[in-house]
């Protein structure tokens, strides 16, 4: 929550800042002109992401608790990645454009389950991904946004026990959408920072677990995954115009 803190300080002022500017502008004629949106972009960012693994419902055929949820956890770490893309700045200072992004991170959670005893389930996110539509209004300089889209997770998931360690792995790729908002402010012809906020949900999915100890049969569980993600970063923009 202080990462979304500092994002919100972060783009209220570059807001002001872009207000103020306008106003100057419009007072003075030998003013820059404001920032024309349309070309592409690629660039780095850095943030948190947190999120929710929840409701662990077996599906194994005969096995115990079989329907029944074993509890969730909450995941949180650091994310750091890429993006690119492309916007066109239309009449009446609208902007629509599309990008991708993915981005590298650890977060992470344990639970110990609700009905279960000595038993312990974890996942760790290794990455996230997202191929997005936005649409936005620049106010000169700035640009705020709203977008969402698809988007990909990539997470280990494992169970533990007291007794024998690790008991079950499994890597998974999945999909689902994705919305969020941000702003974007134009520092020079062809440079730009944004602060942004996306919520992703991969909905329930069915995992199976491979045993890692040959008396333990396959396992399959239901897990339900939601992120949300706050980062700040940088473009370097081709066709930016001033």
């Amino acid at each position: 929550m202080r990462i979304f803190g500092l994002a919100v300080v972060i783009l209220i002022a570059l807001a002001g800042r872009s207000f103020a500017g306008g106003m100057l502008a419009e007072a003075a004629e030998t003013a820059p002109q404001a920032a024309r949106w349309t070309g592409c972009y690629a660039g780095g960012h850095a943030g948190g992401a947190w999120g929710q693994s929840d409701k662990w419902i077996p599906q194994t055929q005969g096995g115990a608790y079989r329907g029944v949820s074993l509890g969730g956890h909450g995941v949180e770490g650091f994310v750091g990645g890429v993006q690119a893309g492309c916007d066109v700045q239309l009449g009446n200072g609208v902007v629509a454009g599309i990008g991708g992004d993915y981005g590298w991170t650890g977060a992470s959670g344990t639970h110990a389950s609700t009905h279960e005893t000595g038993v312990f389930y974890r996942s760790e996110t290794d990455g996230l991904g997202s191929l997005t539509g936005r649409l936005g209004y620049a106010f000169g300089d700035l640009l705020l946004y709203a977008e969402g889209g698809a988007a990909w997770e990539r997470v280990n998931y494992s169970a533990a026990t007291t007794q024998i360690g690790t008991a079950y792995r499994a890597t998974d790729t999945r999909a689902g959408w994705t919305i969020g908002g941000g702003g974007e402010y134009a520092l020079a012809q062809h440079v730009s920072v944004f602060v942004e906020y996306a919520y992703y949900d991969f909905g329930t999915g069915r995992i199976a677990l491979d045993p890692q100890y040959s008396f333990l049969p396959t396992a399959f569980v239901n897990i339900e995954d939601t992120a949300n993600v706050v980062r700040a970063g940088v473009n370097l923009r081709f066709g930016l115009g001033r």
